[in-house]
């Protein structure tokens, strides 16, 4: 990803070098260190967290232009997605911190947010609702939830055209445009997942439909900023309604919206094809008219060589992070990968200088542009060539952010020489495992120890330590059969349920068990994590296990009471590739396991054996009998500070997934 002939000299706070560009005071203030020394770029600089925190350092106390006057935006709301991305990467607290210290700043009690006004009908202002729901994931802090409330029935109340898209503002009537579709959909289809609103995606799915069906030229496939359903507008195209000009930042926000909401849109949603299609249709558009050499992309995209026009970061900044993150996550083939290594290449050779504070500056961001109004914009080249350029424009910084942290996740796998067909996949059972709670709906959902539940009781950040090692999720609804083993690399079962917790439960079956005892031996990982007595189903549980030398008893130890976790602690750990780097883990309310055979023990406590593990033929067997990794103890929030559950999570499965065929 580094260009070794080019050697960019950068200034930078000691802290990067250490982690942290930035301290807490006592008094919560953040502040950068004034010691400076000369870092040289290598191969080995991680450009995420290196303009992360250069951003932080600049910015110590607010995401704002003005320190002294912040205020609720979508530039702050752009910037808060990209750091809290820098955060899930690293799990480094720091910027959990800088992410709260910012939101906290605007937030009262009862949910009300200082400097928002709900009547405008902003969709910029909808753009920070992304951070207040992780933050919420995170704290189950209700004053988080009630400014999203607020912000989500902002949405119910939005104007709209005819056919129901949102207008992008109230002082805009029937105009819909391409920044607006960043700006809300993400932010309403994360609120759909968490709070069971599933109904609200055929809205959601709408909106993007509309403006490719509205904004879209037939003749470049590029689409235009603006579409004025009314016509009346004087930027807008009396047969079609549409500005005159194809702004290279206005398709960069589409097209980010489209591909974040469809990590929320579910699998089976009958307009998932046709968005994968429109992004695939736009993202081949836009091939055409990159610059061959610096393989960028110029303000006003269509019209290279004229005058006043520029290579412009935000622009592709976002066609880079779509593009990496579009090829990962399938949509787009493989070479769109390699293509945004070569877009950011371009940005780092052509459009990253050192800038007078000694930090790296991302230059010739158009500083901010739209239509109509007063003065009055009208969408012509001529216009977009006038507004200035600022350097370390949020809506430049924040992308490039989000799109290194894509490539970053995305090397190992779609870069390498066997391509995405080598990409191993962990398969999540949730069939012997299959709860179910009733929603906000009314209707009944799963939970429970699966990829999709952001709650406490969830595995989505699971989920999320192992899509950062370079693996696929997936899950599987029905008993394991031989066709779909063999698509896993690695295969969980966790805490099969009893007839008290599912009045139908399955159970580990014989049939189940002799097509998964044929997959290990042939190379396939099995983790099996149980729980204590009580709650879980241990009969068929052990029927199973018991061919890998493991049983699990039906007791219960690491009770715990209330929050004295020292309760559920385990301390001076083995030397195991799964503890490597870990002072302290922390379970409660587990069981302990016997071992026969080829089963090892991997942890022992006071005679107890802990976690197990077990060589069958080519293949191998995990087991604990805990869940341990659901996201109430993976969630550094929840637990003093020196639990490492964490990182426990990256090794173990960072181990797996090595064994794994």
């Amino acid at each position: 990803m580094t260009d070794k002939k080019t050697i960019m000299t950068l200034t930078v706070a000691l802290a990067l070098l250490a982690g942290a560009a930035f301290a807490l005071k006592a008094e919560g203030k953040f502040y950068s260190s004034s010691n400076q020394i000369e870092v040289k770029e290598s191969a080995d600089t991680v450009w995420s967290t290196l303009m992360t925190d250069s951003f932080i350092a600049l910015h110590p106390e607010h995401i704002s232009y003005s320190q002294a006057k912040p205020k609720w935006d979508y530039e702050q709301g752009v910037m808060l997605h990209a750091i809290w991305m820098v955060y899930q990467k690293t799990h480094n607290k720091k910027y959990f911190d800088y992410v709260k210290h910012d939101l906290d700043y605007y937030l009262s009690g009862n949910g009300n947010i200082k400097t928002y006004d709900f009547n405008k009908f902003r969709l910029d202002d909808i753009t920070p609702g992304r951070a207040l729901l992780d933050l919420y994931q995170a704290t189950k802090d209700q004053k988080y939830k009630l400014a999203a409330e607020l912000l989500r029935k902002q949405l119910s109340k939005q104007p709209r055209t005819p056919e129901g898209g949102f207008w992008h503002k109230e002082i805009y009537p029937e105009q819909m445009w391409l920044d607006g579709l960043y700006m809300a959909e993400p932010f309403y289809s994360y609120y759909a997942v968490a709070f069971h609103e599933p109904k609200d995606f055929e809205d959601i799915t709408k909106q993007f439909i509309l403006m490719a069906k509205h904004a879209r030229d037939p003749k470049t496939g590029l689409f235009y900023h603006g579409w004025d359903y009314s016509k009346k507008q004087k930027w807008a195209n009396p047969k079609t309604g549409n500005s005159p000009s194809f702004w290279g930042r206005s398709i960069g926000w589409y097209l980010m919206g489209l591909v974040d909401v469809l990590d929320y849109l579910p699998k089976n949603n009958s307009n998932r094809h046709e968005l994968i299609s429109i992004f695939n249709g736009e993202c081949k558009a836009l091939l055409k008219f990159q610059d061959k050499k610096t393989h960028l992309w110029y303000n006003v995209i269509n019209e290279p060589g004229k005058k006043g026009n520029y290579l412009e970061a935000s622009a592709s900044s976002m066609f880079m992070y779509v593009f990496a993150k579009g090829a990962i996550k399938g949509y787009l083939s493989k070479n769109y990968f390699s293509n945004a290594e070569e877009i950011f290449t371009g940005l780092k050779n052509n459009l990253i200088k050192k800038g007078s504070d000694g930090y790296p500056t991302l230059i010739n961001t158009c500083a901010g542009a739209g239509l109509g109004g007063i003065p009055y914009r009208d969408g012509t080249f001529e216009y977009y060539s006038s507004v200035p350029k600022r350097d370390d424009d949020f809506k430049g910084v924040g992308p490039f952010i989000m799109g290194t942290v894509e490539l970053e996740k995305g090397l190992p796998n779609i870069n390498s020489k066997a391509g995405k067909q080598n990409k191993k996949v962990v398969g999540l059972d949730n069939y012997f495992n299959d709860e179910h709670e009733k929603g906000k709906d009314g209707k009944e959902h799963r939970f429970h120890y699966i990829w999709e539940d952001t709650a406490n009781s969830g595995y989505s950040k699971l989920g999320k330590v192992i899509t950062n090692l370079g693996a696929e999720i997936t899950e599987l609804h029905s008993a394991p059969a031989k066709s779909s083993l063999d698509k896993l690399s690695v295969y969980i079962i966790v805490d099969p349920d009893t007839p008290q917790e599912s009045p139908h439960p399955h159970y580990i079956d014989d049939a189940s068990i002799k097509n998964i005892i044929s997959w290990v031996k042939s190379g396939g990982v099995l983790a099996l994590f149980g729980n204590d007595k009580g709650n879980c189903e241990f009969n068929h549980l052990n029927k199973l296990a018991g061919n890998f030398g493991i049983h699990f008893n039906e007791d219960s130890r690491n009770d715990v009471i209330g929050k004295n976790y020292y309760m559920g602690e385990f301390v001076n750990l083995p030397d195991s590739p799964i503890l490597k780097n870990v002072k302290k883990i922390y379970m409660k309310e587990i069981c302990t396991l016997k071992l026969s055979g080829n089963a090892k023990p991997v942890l022992t406590d006071n005679g107890d054996i802990i976690i197990a593990r077990s060589k069958v033929g080519k293949g191998f067997v995990f087991a604990v009998g805990d869940p341990w990794f659901y996201n109430e103890y993976i969630d550094d929030h929840k637990l003093p500070a020196d639990i490492e559950n964490y990182k426990a999570a990256e090794n173990l499965f960072g181990w797996l997934l090595n064994k794994a065929k």
